[in-house]
């Protein structure tokens, strides 16, 4: 049965990037069903009434793709009662502590180091690569969840682009979504009021300089050449979606066929 929900774009206060994505075309012609797959940021900071709208989902399970050092800065996921939270960190694109540490202290010269001439952009590709290649493990454990019993689901890193974003887009290839459409629902976190905000250990103007947001942008853009990097790594390493889907992730074809008759229409 279909969830009924009230809204597919609410405005929650607490959570970013929140949306379902419902009615996505499949090749064959079907559309993912809505009420039964979400994104979102974080939900550390949902507010009771963020709280309130997504338990009204009638989730089932909870993915949080981030990892201990996310987690720490901005703490636990609201709790709703009766949904079970399955915590599978995944690698941030801008892992570590010290380049982290950059990012939030660093000053203009220590930035262009890291991330002018390319290489902001280039550190995201490589992530998104590596993600694909070395993360077939998770990526499996969320297919087969879903299978098995986890719908509706949500699924959420911290700023619900890149660890997200990227199991979003296994799992839209697994039930045949056109790709065209999944990087067209990946581009959204570029929407204003879906972007991660970026903060800084100085309020100063210099700290958020418009050099300084530039340079900072490759990490916190959604860009489809990120995304195309990893189905490109798909293609690359496996030859195309379905020996990815089979091999990489041992996802059977009976399997991926229940999955499909969970998610669409």
């Amino acid at each position: 049965m279909t969830q009924q929900i009230p809204s597919t774009e609410p405005e929650l206060a607490g959570v970013r990037n929140f949306r379902d994505v419902g009615g996505l075309p499949t090749v064959d012609g079907r559309r993912v069903r809505h009420g039964v797959l979400f994104r979102s940021g974080h939900l550390a900071h949902a507010t009771p009434e963020d709280a309130a709208f997504l338990d009204s989902l009638g989730l089932h399970t909870i993915f949080d793709f981030r990892n201990a050092a996310d987690q720490r800065l901005e703490g636990p996921d609201v709790e709703l009662p009766g949904v079970r939270n399955v915590n599978l960190p995944l690698s941030d694109p801008a892992d570590g502590a010290e380049f982290w540490k950059m990012v939030r202290d660093g000053d203009l010269d220590q930035l262009r180091e890291i991330l002018a001439d390319g290489k902001g952009a280039a550190r995201m590709i490589t992530s998104y690569r590596s993600i694909v290649t070395e993360r077939t493990g998770e990526h499996s454990q969320v297919l087969r969840s879903l299978v098995e019993d986890s719908v509706p689901a949500l699924m959420h890193c911290a700023a619900g682009k890149d660890r997200a974003g990227l199991s979003i887009a296994v799992t839209l290839l697994a039930v045949g979504v056109e790709r065209e459409a999944i990087v067209a629902d990946y581009l959204k976190s570029n929407e204003k009021h879906r972007r991660y905000k970026v903060r800084r250990g100085s309020s100063a103007p210099s700290a958020y300089s418009p050099e300084v947001m530039e340079l900072l942008s490759p990490l916190f853009d959604a860009r489809a050449e990120y995304l195309q990097a990893a189905f490109d790594t798909i293609d690359e390493t496996w030859g195309d979606a379905d020996t990815y889907l089979e091999q990489g992730l041992r996802l059977t074809p009976e399997a991926r066929e229940r999955l499909r008759e969970r998610l669409l229409d």
